[in-house]
């Protein structure tokens, strides 16, 4: 019997529900957090990962959040990935007044831990840097390929949705609209704040949507299956 059942996706809004059922024995809940959380942390580093080879070919476009985030950089200092963590409270907040059942210990460690990630790899400095060749699109594809896995990854942990997530998800109730319009609306809109705050927009920032979303659909399914697997295997042992 699985023990985690299949999250709803949308194609172009990667919202979803997560559904754990829990078991009566104490070792299985156990072993369940451990693997869940193990896979939601090595979810938030490679999309902390992702992002830093994004940031580092910025010219060619990044996520309408990461434009955000890369604009109050350019334009108040601090570091890309604190500005990921203030934007992420601050939705944090917001949707508590929206709809705070979407909120929880998931959705702080998503909002605290992927900006430092980010900027520890940045920090390292082993990442190339632009070159204007050809060379930089394989960086890009390689940085939206690792953002669509990390993103299975994490959700397939089961720990809870992101700060941005979790605010389209509640804001879509309140409003009892779709999720993948609130998303549109919402991203739209960051997009209009952070190019008008001076932040890269170019073509990678519309093939995130259309790349990185399915590789996010395909992944997810692979990692509930293994998640579900290596629990099961720990139980059977």
């Amino acid at each position: 019997m699985p023990l985690l059942k299949a999250a709803k996706f949308n194609f172009l809004a990667p919202d979803f529900v997560l559904t754990k059922s829990f078991s009566k024995r104490d070792d299985l809940t156990m072993r369940e957090k451990i693997v869940s959380y193990s896979f939601f942390f090595l979810g938030l580093l490679l999309f902390g990962f992702a992002n830093a080879i994004a940031v580092k070919v910025k010219y060619l476009g990044l996520h309408p959040w990461e434009v955000l985030n890369v604009a109050l950089f350019q334009q108040l200092g601090f570091t890309i990935g604190t500005w990921s963590v203030i934007v992420g409270l601050v939705f944090v907040i917001i949707s508590w007044f929206v709809n705070r059942k979407y909120i929880n210990v998931g959705t702080f460690l998503n909002a605290l831990l992927i900006g430092p990630f980010m900027d520890l790899f940045l920090w390292l400095d082993f990442l190339p840097a632009a070159t204007n060749t050809s060379l930089d699109y394989l960086n890009l594809a390689a940085s939206v390929i690792i953002a669509g896995i990390a993103g299975g990854l994490y959700v397939a942990g089961g720990v809870g949705a992101g700060p941005r997530d979790g605010f389209m998800l509640a804001l879509s109730e309140r409003l009892n609209a779709s999720v993948s319009r609130t998303r549109m609306v919402v991203e739209c809109l960051i997009l209009g704040i952070g190019y008008l705050l001076g932040g890269p927009i170019f073509i990678a920032t519309f093939f995130y949507t259309f790349i990185m979303s399915p590789i996010f659909q395909v992944t997810l399914r692979f990692f509930q299956r293994m998640r579900n697997n290596l629990i099961e295997a720990k139980v059977a042992a």
